[in-house]
């Protein structure tokens, strides 16, 4: 085995160097695009502060798409944003 020895400035700088590229990358771990997230009822239910019968409601009236697999139903995160801003009125709208 080779033993190669450095100044302890230089191996400071390294080490400051690779925390950082593992931030960097750790944060990017964390950031999906809301296109890639999937959530299911109880993540909804949470998000949008309703009840299961709720959400029910917005499947069977087709106000919310959804993905079934067995027994588990997924939403698309785009989608719940979509439904939230098709409905968003504005604070300075006249009446």
């Amino acid at each position: 085995m080779e033993v190669i020895t450095i100044q302890t400035e230089a191996f400071r700088e390294i080490m400051e160097k690779l925390e950082d590229i593992r931030n960097a990358t750790a944060g990017d771990k964390n950031q999906q695009t809301l296109s890639d997230r999937w959530l299911d009822i109880a993540d909804v239910c949470n998000l949008l502060h309703i009840s299961k019968r709720t959400l029910q409601s917005y499947r069977d009236n087709k106000i919310l798409a959804f993905s079934q697999i067995g027994g588990k139903i997924y939403f698309k995160a785009t989608d719940i944003e979509a439904l939230l801003n098709k409905n968003y009125k504005s604070g300075n709208s006249k009446r």
